[in-house]
């Protein structure tokens, strides 16, 4: 924190009793990286930018297309046609210079994986598929990497924390992945755009919680059901 103009922006966070200087100086220092730039990923790539996360990662292989702007936030429609990581990193830009960007625009996958990942404190998965899931999951359990974890369906969300200091993982609740092609998803069943806002919202907040080194819960996982607005915590 070297200029007045830092301790401005950031002063709404640094006035938290529980985040402070020394808490924002955490974020500046932390290594957050992004898998998926879609809907999930959108308001989590645009709160950590916001907070001023010194190094943001973000893989994702897509282009934008016209069905995405109903929830990708961060994505316009002079971004149609483009790769999601080139249309994030002209967001992040425009949005905080002062953030490092770094872009994967590849599938991840058994071959690429570690690489990615290891440079990074903590990883947030926004992707959309069982097959990556449990691929970057297994990952995280292998490097020790804190895994900050959300899907969404229609109305429905889930929100969890693995792998966090010794903390369960996603095997522990759902040991085997299912056959992505009999799981429905957003394509076939569709997702109202408001949701993922609020899903990804709860996973940015869950990881300034824990670069911060405040408590979260583990062990548990937050299931979202908007359509009767009921939200209820699963332990493991």
């Amino acid at each position: 924190m070297k200029k007045a103009d830092d301790f401005s922006r950031y002063s709404r966070q640094i006035f938290i009793e529980e985040i402070g200087l020394e808490g924002q100086k955490k974020i500046i220092a932390s290594k957050v990286l992004v898998i998926g730039a879609g809907g999930l990923g959108s308001p989590v790539i645009q709160y950590l930018t916001a907070a001023g996360v010194g190094t943001l990662g973000v893989a994702d292989f897509d282009h934008v297309e016209l069905h995405n702007l109903n929830r990708q936030i961060i994505h316009t429609e002079n971004s149609i046609g483009i790769s999601k990581v080139k249309s994030a990193e002209n967001f992040v830009k425009k949005l905080n210079h002062q953030v490092r960007f770094m872009a994967f625009e590849e599938k991840i996958n058994e071959l690429n994986i570690e690489d990615i990942l290891s440079y990074y404190d903590i990883i947030i998965d926004g992707s959309d598929n069982f097959s990556t899931r449990y691929l970057v999951n297994d990952t995280c359990v292998k490097l020790k990497k804190t895994l900050v974890y959300g899907s969404i369906l229609g109305f429905s969300g889930q929100v969890a924390v693995f792998n966090h200091k010794g903390s369960k993982n996603l095997r522990d609740i759902f040991p085997e992945p299912p056959f992505d092609e009999v799981v429905p998803d957003c394509d076939s069943l569709g997702v109202l755009g408001a949701l993922p806002g609020i899903i990804g919202s709860m996973m940015a907040l869950q990881t300034l919680k824990i670069i911060t080194d405040l408590p979260v819960n583990l062990d548990q996982m937050t299931l979202v059901d908007t359509m009767n607005w009921r939200f209820q915590i699963v332990g493991f």
